[in-house]
């Protein structure tokens, strides 16, 4: 009414209200009433914003390559931004005057365009499709510093390159060189892994060899020590006999001097028995018989008197005539025989 209106403002933006070129209120989220005619007010964004880019280039043996991202950046300085671009609001306060806070994401791009460009133009195409962290760490270095950027009042958050694409035929051959080259490392994965199978079966049966060699050593040393032990046993065993045997040589020798002692002793005993026997023949020569006989019948017993005496009368049965011997003699003698 009468050219006065209310106007609000988000939080995240920056008002500057201008009356006859100077700025009389500035600020964030502001609300206020203004005369149109004699106020200008200027709105610039301050939160992030973010525009996608494409770009195609050419790297530097000559190969086509498109790069996908996108670039964050926010106005940090209202005063420089405004100065350059104008962001005053027509007077209806819903859109700007001019195109020139779209032009603002453009010009930002093309900063990162050139930026891109240069460092693209150094790689070779398989450097250039295997380079997006690399890219986008020189490129968020390098934007920050670029003259352009600081008079704009402009701090750009972030350059996000997420794709570096060949074109179809270049991708195509490079699949074909890819797959020729998984197919040939395969291939030489197979080789190897085939050498690997053959030399571990060498290294296997190298330690079969060895351990039947050691086994076969482990032998010999048992059997060298078996036989080490039998000819101990043997050697024990010969020598044991070696002294039984001189044990047994030594025994027969002191029984043979026994023997001869024996012998010895026999033959002087029967000579002294025999030296008696014939002293005691020579005492007997020349005695009476009959005295001898009586001599020896002393001491005898009745029984061996009655035997000497059917003795005597046997000898000279030819000159009896007739011998009568009384039953109970007779009866006595078969009792004491049966009684012996």
């Amino acid at each position: 009414m009468f050219g006065i209106k209310f106007i609000k403002f988000q939080p995240n933006m920056y008002v500057l209200k201008y009356q006859k070129g100077q700025i009389v209120h500035e600020g964030l989220g502001l609300s206020f009433f203004y005369y149109t005619p004699t106020t200008s007010l200027v709105a610039i964004p301050v939160s992030s914003l973010e525009s996608p880019f494409i770009f195609e280039e050419t790297t530097k043996d000559f190969q086509a390559i498109t790069l996908q991202g996108h670039v964050t950046f926010r106005i940090i300085d209202v005063k420089k931004t405004s100065a350059l671009l104008n962001y005053t609001l027509n007077s209806s306060g819903k859109g700007y005057l001019s195109d020139d806070p779209d032009k603002l994401s453009q010009r930002i791009i093309d900063i990162v365009h050139v930026l891109i460009k240069k460092e693209v133009s150094s790689l070779v195409l398989k450097q250039a499709l295997t380079s997006t962290e690399e890219l986008t760490l020189k490129i968020n270095n390098a934007i920050g510093t670029q003259k352009e950027i600081v008079l704009l009042g402009i701090e750009v958050l972030g350059v996000a390159i997420l794709a570096i694409l060949p074109t179809k035929e270049t991708s195509r051959a490079l699949e074909a060189e890819a797959r020729e080259q998984i197919l040939k490392e395969a291939d030489d994965a197979i080789y190897i892994r085939r050498n690997s199978a053959v030399e571990q079966e060498r290294i296997i049966k190298e330690n079969e060899l060895n351990t039947e060699i050691a086994v076969e050593r482990k032998k010999r040393q048992i059997r060298e020590t078996q036989m080490e032990a039998e000819q101990a046993v043997q050697e024990k065993r010969h020598a044991l006999e070696a002294n039984q045997m001189s044990f047994n040589i030594t025994l027969e020798g002191q029984k043979q001097e026994l023997v001869h002692l024996a012998v010895e002793n026999a033959k002087a005993e029967s000579d002294a028995k025999a030296y008696a026997v014939a002293k005691l023949m020579d005492a007997f020569q020349n005695v009476n018989p009959g005295i001898l006989q009586s001599l020896a019948s002393v001491g005898m017993s009745p029984d061996t008197l009655i035997a000497l005496a059917f003795q005597g009368l046997a000898e000279k049965a030819d000159k009896i005539g007739e011998l009568n011997i009384s039953p109970d003699l007779l009866r006595e003698l078969l009792k004491k025989n049966n009684v012996q």
